[in-house]
């Protein structure tokens, strides 16, 4: 039998959160909630789903892969260049495509222990080696992640906010940082919850790219838009490096569907503000809540909550299961005594926490 690529033979796959469908299935509950992948609980933004369906009609051409008109609006939007962008089949397809172009086998890419899972996983598919920085109080050390930079780098990826810790790093982090950092190296700063933060320390990377550094911005609709199942995501960079990145690009990579989705949740700024609404009273809630129960968790700007059970999270997971919840287990991550929880619906954050306090009595 034909052997893999000796790449990827230690690879470890990402596993997504267990869907609603199979819990009941699999324990006979019903009215389960899945507060696992740091979903929007509002779902898809209603511009976006209108024009979905108008659009099926024209499924059977094949979608135009340049993505001339989603990039024409996010240009207006973001007030840049149509030639800087990069749309890919989720934010995750344009993070692999940064990967394959600018990496080979021997090069080395930064990034942090705690951080998305998928920047190893593409790093040691094309055989680069991920060399990885510790996170105290589970935030980027920018500082150190430069000193692990050698010769040998081609990326650095930095998470902002962070997933699965909910953490970011300030503005005069962020300027030190790509004030320090060679030219020849692409940092790659993965911003797919910035929607969700309010803090005036969080910095907009759009505004250091004329700093004549390689960066790569990278966002997605998964999140606040509501769009994660279409999967819809886009890169912001210097036009020579898209066009490098261009040339790996699959062609066809988005489909026509999503295109026209992109372009009307961009309008949807009512659905926008819901969303941050609604998640900014639930992550309040679910704080008081916690922090009366004397369970720890770390600072958050996104949708979702780090918790720190100070005990092996499986059994607590596994209760919670049968009570019909759905949290994420983030032990592969490294965070072996932490659970991972989406903000939901009103009613979906009590359930949580009630079923919290039932398993926590047992």
């Amino acid at each position: 039998m034909i052997k893999p690529n000796p790449f990827i033979e230690d690879l470890i796959p990402y596993v997504p959160g267990k869907p609603v469908e199979e819990l009941e299935r699999e324990l006979g509950v019903s009215g389960a909630i899945k507060i696992a992948s740091n979903e929007n609980p509002l779902g898809p933004s209603p511009l976006a789903l209108k024009a979905m369906g108008e659009s099926l009609g024209e499924t059977h051409r094949y979608p135009d892969g340049d993505a001339f008109y989603l990039k024409q609006k996010l240009a207006d939007k973001l007030g840049i260049k149509e030639e800087t962008l990069i749309i890919g089949n989720g934010s995750n397809d344009v993070l692999d495509i940064a990967a394959r172009t600018f990496m080979q086998a021997g090069d080395e890419a930064v990034m942090g222990e705690y951080a998305f899972i998928v920047y190893p996983i593409s790093t040691q598919a094309v055989g680069a080696k991920a060399v990885i920085s510790p996170m105290p109080d589970y935030t980027h050390d920018l500082k150190d992640m430069h000193s692990r930079i050698t010769e040998k780098t081609k990326i650095v990826f930095i998470a902002n906010p962070n997933n699965p810790t909910g953490t970011m790093v300030k503005r005069d982090e962020v300027q030190w940082f790509l004030d320090k950092v060679p030219e020849d190296i692409l940092v790659v700063i993965d911003e797919a919850y910035f929607e969700y933060v309010d803090d005036p320390e969080y910095p907009d990377t759009l505004r250091y790219h004329d700093m004549g550094k390689s960066i790569l911005t990278v966002r997605t609709f998964s999140k606040i838009y509501g769009l994660a199942g279409i999967r819809l995501g886009y890169g912001i960079a210097h036009e020579k490096l898209v066009s490098q990145m261009h040339r790996v690009r699959h062609p066809f990579n988005v489909s026509s569907v999503a295109q026209t989705a992109g372009i009307a949740a961009l309008d949807d700024v009512e659905h926008i503000q819901r969303s941050k609404e609604l998640n900014r009273e639930g992550l309040e809630y679910l704080r008081k809540e916690l922090s009366e129960l004397g369970i720890k968790f770390a600072p958050t700007f996104t949708n979702f909550i780090l918790i720190d059970l100070e005990v092996g999270p499986m059994p607590i997971y596994n209760a919670l299961l049968r009570e019909g919840v759905i949290v994420r287990p983030v032990a592969g991550y490294g965070l072996k005594t932490h659970l991972r929880v989406t903000i939901g619906l009103k009613d979906e954050n009590v359930k949580f926490i009630d079923a919290l306090k039932k398993v926590l009595e047992r």
